[in-house]
């Protein structure tokens, strides 16, 4: 029998995701949970598994289509009630087709990605709740917004201050099969709708007549010659390009979704920026001290993991910092952990991964969990719900050799630390000038939240803490 699996919600009421590519093709025998595309949702790429065992029989979408939650992807030719064993490809050394297992007697579920898988028919046991009551975030508050980190560090930036950064994965144009209708990508067909134009009355300029973008503003101004122009390099521009001279994006996945947080968290929360410029000679010295020991021997270690330890033990004397604001309720919400966001940047967006209960996580502890979110943000691995549920952010200017900036604040949450580059410059120190490690540290809080009094003393603990880590005895 015939079954269809439709695109479901991979991320807490996501309306729509891109396949990016195919890992199995028509005929091809998949067991159950086998990983068979991979998906770009607004927060993440996912790997999507098979909610059946049996054979491929359509691929209803191509790589480079964005299809909405809820529409039939790929068709699975499957083992019907009764037992019978759906059709697969013979064996090549004569034998008989590998049996599969049967599919799971209901359709695969709509919210989150995994297959359903029979067992004893008692309901699933809830997760057991951590350090008290957790509260959800709302899909817009979700999506990371903040200042960018890269791996290469400028050559002026004098100390390597640790950063993530995630491979690219490029789409392929849709080519289409029939010839009746006109040769276009998703994106331009989707373009071409909402402007109302039709494509059959557009002349493609692009390769074998593609229809482009270009082609159907150029349609709309009346004169289709000029994109087939534009594509041409101007005599009088050196060193111009065959091809475009310009290149157009489009604006989709977790760069849509983050740009449209952005604007909310821009025009939705008072934001409020602090500095201050500290000595961190004391925490580079702890840290190549800390390098040097047994324990730490093994592990990277950067001013990002000293930074991130800072805040949160400095969140335990101004709980203010870790709290989210409820419009609906007309309330403040205290949240009793802390789940730490590490901004990272990806050729597809800024996206901040958090640490779950990264309060209650070693100076050791913590430094594995940042090299584990460093290399699954390097292989392109982060879920949705690495990206969801983050309480307080921290972002890492320094690694572009920028002194100080304003971040902008991940919705939902009520403050950013942004770390500048710590850079050996004249100091005064015990009443002489002398040369020191200095670095700057922006703190942006929504003011809504967070009391003026409440913020500074967040930063001076977090400047305390780096300027002289034996302030740590003090405060807790």
């Amino acid at each position: 029998m015939i079954k269809e699996f439709r695109l479901p919600d991979l991320g807490e009421g996501l309306t729509e995701s891109e396949i990016l590519s195919w890992k199995v093709g028509v005929g091809d025998t998949v067991s159950l949970n086998q990983v068979i595309a991979e998906v770009e949702t607004a927060k993440a790429v996912v790997e999507l598994p098979s909610p059946f065992a049996g054979v491929i029989k359509e691929l209803h979408e191509q790589p480079g289509t964005i299809v909405e939650v809820g529409k039939p992807i790929v068709s699975f030719e499957v083992a019907d009630d009764a037992g019978t064993s759906p059709s697969v490809p013979a064996d090549t050394s004569g034998g008989a087709g590998a049996t599969v297992r049967e599919a799971p007697k209901r359709e695969p579920n709509l919210v989150g990605y995994g297959a359903v898988v029979e067992s004893s028919g008692r309901p699933a046991r809830r997760p057991r709740a951590l350090a008290g009551e957790r509260v959800q975030t709302k899909p817009a508050e979700a999506a990371p917004v903040v200042e960018s980190l890269e791996t290469k560090p400028l050559e002026t930036k004098p100390v390597d201050t640790g950063s993530v950064e995630t491979a690219s994965l490029e789409t392929k144009p849709v080519e289409t099969l029939s010839g009746e209708r006109p040769r276009s990508t998703p994106p331009v067909r989707k373009l071409a709708k909402d402007l109302g134009v039709d494509l059959a009355e557009v002349a493609g300029t692009g390769p074998s007549g593609l229809i482009t973008r270009e082609d159907v503003q150029a349609y709309l101004r009346g004169t289709p010659a000029e994109a087939a122009a534009a594509r041409q390099p101007a005599p009088d521009v050196p060193g111009a390009r065959t091809g475009e001279r310009e290149t157009r994006t489009p604006v989709k996945g977790v760069r849509k979704f983050t740009a449209a947080a952005m604007v909310q968290s821009a025009f939705t929360a008072p934001h409020v920026t602090e500095f201050l410029t500290i000595d961190v000679t004391p925490a580079m010295e702890l840290l190549a001290r800390l390098k040097g020991s047994r324990e730490f021997a093994a592990l990277k270690l950067t001013p990002l993991t000293l930074a991130a330890k800072a805040v949160l033990i400095a969140l335990r004397r101004n709980p203010a910092l870790n709290s989210r604001w409820d419009e609906t309720n007309q309330e403040i919400i205290t949240f009793n952990y802390v789940n730490l966001g590490i901004a990272a940047a990806t050729p597809r967006g800024l996206t901040v991964p958090n640490i779950k209960d990264a309060d209650s996580l070693t100076l050791q502890q913590l430094a594995e969990a940042l090299a584990a979110l460093a290399e699954t943000a390097r292989a392109g691995k982060t879920t949705p719900a690495d990206l969801s549920g983050g309480t307080i952010s921290v972002t890492n200017i320094g690694v572009f050799g920028i002194d100080a900036g304003t971040p902008i604040l991940n919705p939902g949450e009520a403050a950013i630390l942004a770390m500048g580059a710590v850079r050996t410059m004249p100091w005064e120190y015990r009443g002489e000038v002398a040369l020191r490690q200095v670095m700057t540290l922006s703190l942006s809080f929504d003011h809504r939240l967070v009391d003026g009094e409440q913020g500074s003393r967040f930063l001076a603990d977090v400047g305390a803490i780096l300027a002289d880590p034996g302030m740590v005895l003090t405060m807790v």
